[in-house]
């Protein structure tokens, strides 16, 4: 029977894969069951689970307690997306069974993967038990407390794999150490085992660099996330962080370029057109900086960030007109925080247009009754128009907030004391 396999491998070499399955068929018929095994594993690695999958069944049916069948037999359902009956086979195999270990791996995958995060893991602490010293063990336990956010415990198992492999099934242990520490708050442990990582890898590049930012070391940030981008040029969320890297260690042309850069790549997002214009400004180039925050205001006309910094933009230039067509054709303000009626009003009366300037002000005490710089400044406003009775009330409320004043009690004092005289 030895020499049938053989010879169906010779076949399949060649390229008679459907003459190699025939004799493989015939050849299960009468073969005992280990070669109806190796048979099924053929089948298998040829992609023909359905052939696999009649033999094991057969096998089962023959012989109940073969585990080496049912381990089979269960990736087949797992690979057909049929779990339930995997967890169901693999509960099956016995705790005296040398497959039983490997039993309880598969069902803490399979319980994984359906979110039984607790079942899963008492599956592995068994399997723990029976071998404290298997590496695969350690490194499933480490998945699963990693991915269900228990980042204390899956340092534990990390840690004790990491003193003997570096990488395990394709994961770089280092990796998943920094990232447990970051997501635990202890950020120099992570960011020690980051810089043990050798990698050309944008999303461990990004990882690195994103928290070499966090932690205001912005030379490592910039290193890192430049390696990212001789890598691969079109990730677009690197760019805004890295402008900004640039910005803080007081590399303004490089995070003007950066930021440039990052609007061609993610032209939809706001943060960068404003990063870009808040650079822009910041490198004496106001028409640029004001056309990026319009952009990023096209984008989102609630971005308030965006909108004082384009007032303010505008106010340096005296430029009130601007500031009013802004907050009063531009963007609908009535929802936003009570400053842009504000910033309305002291654009008005800039304006000399104290009609609309008084309306302003009154649709932001509404917002910003409680707001000391506010009260006094809208107070002035109203003893300049001449409404003293009401400039009166607001200095008050003022006061029941700043009673510490004493400079505008002694001036609404005044005020009454002129009232009075006015009305005797």
């Amino acid at each position: 029977m030895d020499n049938t396999i053989e010879q169906a491998i010779e076949m399949i070499h060649i390229g008679e894969i459907k003459e190699a399955l025939t004799l493989l068929q015939e050849a299960a018929n009468n073969a005992d069951i280990n070669t109806k095994i190796e048979i099924a594993q053929l089948f298998i690695e040829l992609g023909n689970q359905d052939l696999a999958e009649t033999i094991l069944e057969e096998i089962i049916q023959q012989e109940p307690e073969n585990s080496d069948a049912k381990l089979m037999y269960a990736d087949i359902m797992i690979d057909d997306n049929h779990d339930e009956q995997a967890i169901e086979i693999l509960n099956e195999v016995k705790e005296e069974d040398p497959n039983y270990l490997q039993a309880l791996i598969q069902l803490a995958d399979l319980y994984q993967a359906q979110g039984l995060f607790e079942v899963a893991e008492r599956k592995l602490l068994i399997a723990k038990n029976i071998a404290p010293e298997e590496p695969i063990i350690d490194f499933a336990l480490g998945e699963l407390t990693f991915s269900s956010g228990d980042y204390h415990k899956s340092i534990i198992y990390y840690e004790k794999l990491y003193k003997i492999a570096k990488e395990f099934a394709g994961v770089n242990i280092a990796g998943r150490l920094a990232e447990a520490y970051a997501f635990n708050g202890e950020f120099e442990e992570s960011f020690q085992y980051y810089q043990t990582i050798e990698t050309n890898d944008p999303e461990t590049l990004f990882r690195y660099g994103f928290l070499a930012y966090k932690s205001e070391r912005f030379e490592i940030a910039i290193q890192a996330w430049e390696k990212l981008l001789e890598e691969e040029l079109e990730y677009p969320s690197v760019y805004l962080y890295l402008a900004n890297a640039y910005e803080e260690e007081g590399l303004i042309q490089e995070a003007i370029e950066t930021a440039t850069q990052g609007v061609d790549m993610d032209p939809f997002n706001k943060e960068i057109w404003f990063t870009a214009g808040r650079l822009a400004l910041k490198d004496g180039e106001t028409d640029k900086a004001i056309e990026f925050a319009n952009k990023a205001i096209s984008l989102d006309s609630e971005y308030q960030e965006a909108l004082l910094f384009l007032i303010e933009a505008h106010k340096n230039r005296d430029n009130h007109k601007e500031v009013i067509a802004l907050l009063s054709d531009t963007v609908d303000i009535e929802h936003l925080d009570g400053i842009f009626y504000w910033e309305l009003a002291k654009a008005y009366n800039e304006e000399e247009d104290f009609k609309q300037a008084l309306n302003a002000y009154q649709n932001a005490y509404n917002k910003m009754k409680d707001d000391t710089d506010f009260l006094k400044d809208y107070g002035y406003f109203l003893i300049e128009e001449g409404r003293i009775e009401k400039a009166v009330k607001i200095f008050e409320k003022y006061m029941t907030i700043e009673p510490s004043d004493s400079d505008i009690q002694h001036y609404v004092q005044r005020l009454n004391e002129q009232n009075n005289d006015t009305l005797l």
